[in-house]
């Protein structure tokens, strides 16, 4: 039986009613026997029949002890950082998620937690910040937006040997061609919102822990701090991962079919797609991610500015002008305006966020449709440069 089957079985058939859907459990307390005498349940904070079920599907998809289902993915990511004590350190990936990237900056910083940034893409980078301060190494494979891929085996190595741990957000790549966990990492995060939900309907977090002893903490720091994900949206999530796989196969296959046209275009200066064999680590994304290189691809243009990327980004009507990622609808997104305005330019610029970077989500529609969508932007901006002219 391949592990997709055996995931898709692990989703139960409601003993009370033989439901083939997970019952949403919609209820905020659940009546007991006696005084602490219950079924499994008390509260809906502390657990939820629902959200369960939700969370035992994740463990198994990553091949992991335990998960846990928090009500964003910044809220999963937020669990993890608490796992840390002021004076301990984190280095991190420097082309990071903009929103990770805030949390760490304005909200851990003022309490002790220090963070490196690195590039990642050569393992042997982290050697010159990793000491025993290190608790955390933070890494997205592949990387938000420019798509880098890091060595996870060999970083969890190092990693190790300076008893730190690794924590790999998922989100890009999702369950279906990476698996973080058996490849040496300590923690999964995702944002479930992106592929594993798939419809751009909710948002929710993921985190999925290796070990019994880190599930236990990461289990009292979600029912203390109390960022759960209700049972409704549990449920969409739910019904997002039966087509999971489906949906990450026909989306890096579309990504792959518009990445090389992206790369025969004479007013695109460079194209940040894993599939391709030029891509950095190109060698390490195709044996990490099981061939998959999902459906995320990012470009510059030659003309290297914000005004250039507007006109871009407001000519496609296939791919919508949206934050997020992953869903079935095909979205286009300015990264130093949108996901990552938040990180100083300077700051952005070094980690190759260029001014005229787009992100492009491709979708499941015809990716001829795609590649005409544009086609057609690329050559409405050649016009207006020939006005300007």
């Amino acid at each position: 039986m391949s592990r997709i089957t055996e995931i898709l079985e692990s989703i139960p058939v409601d003993p009370l009613t033989g439901s083939i859907s997970v019952p949403i459990y919609q209820t905020s307390t659940f009546v007991q026997e006696a005084p602490g005498i219950n079924k499994g349940f008390d509260y809906a904070r502390s657990n939820n029949p629902t959200r369960l079920a939700l969370e035992n599907i994740v463990a198994q998809m990553e091949m992991g002890h335990k998960g846990f289902a928090f009500a964003t993915g910044l809220a999963a990511i937020d669990a993890v950082v608490k796992l840390l004590e002021s004076g301990d350190e984190i280095i991190a990936v420097d082309d990071i998620y903009g929103g990770a990237y805030r949390l760490f900056t304005q909200i851990y910083q003022k309490f002790g937690i220090k963070v490196h940034y690195v590039d990642t893409t050569q393992a042997e980078n982290i050697l010159e910040f990793i000491n025993d301060k290190t608790k955390l190494i933070w890494l997205e494979s592949p990387t938000n937006p420019t798509l880098k891929i890091s060595d996870i085996q060999k970083i969890s190595e190092i990693a190790h040997s300076f008893g730190a741990l690794v924590v790999v957000d998922n989100t890009f790549a999702s369950p279906i061609a990476q698996l973080p966990l058996e490849l040496g990492a300590d923690i999964v995060v995702h944002s479930a919102t992106k592929y594993i939900a798939g419809h751009s309907d909710l948002v929710a977090g993921l985190v999925i822990t290796k070990t019994p002893e880190l599930s236990e903490k990461i289990k009292f720091i979600q029912n203390a701090s109390g960022a759960i994900l209700g049972p409704w949206d549990c449920f969409l999530v739910i019904r997002g991962i039966e087509s999971l796989d489906l949906r990450v196969r026909q989306q890096s296959e579309n990504a792959k079919i518009i990445a090389n046209f992206l790369m025969n275009r004479e007013e695109i200066d460079k194209v940040y797609y894993p599939g391709l064999t030029t891509h950095t680590n190109h060698e390490i994304a195709q044996k990490q991610q099981n061939g998959l290189f999902g459906g995320v691809i990012s470009f510059s243009l030659k003309k290297d500015s914000i005004d250039a990327a507007n006109q871009f980004v407001t000519q496609t009507k296939l791919f919508k002008l949206a934050e997020s990622l992953g869903g079935v609808k095909s979205l286009i997104s300015h990264p130093a305006q949108m996901t990552h305005a938040s990180v100083p330019r300077e700051k952005r610029i070094s980690s190759g966020i260029q001014d005229s970077l787009i992100r492009l989500s491709v979708g499941i529609e015809d990716p001829l449709d795609l590649v005409q969508d544009l086609e057609k932007a690329l050559l409405s901006i050649d016009q207006k440069i020939k006005e300007i002219i």
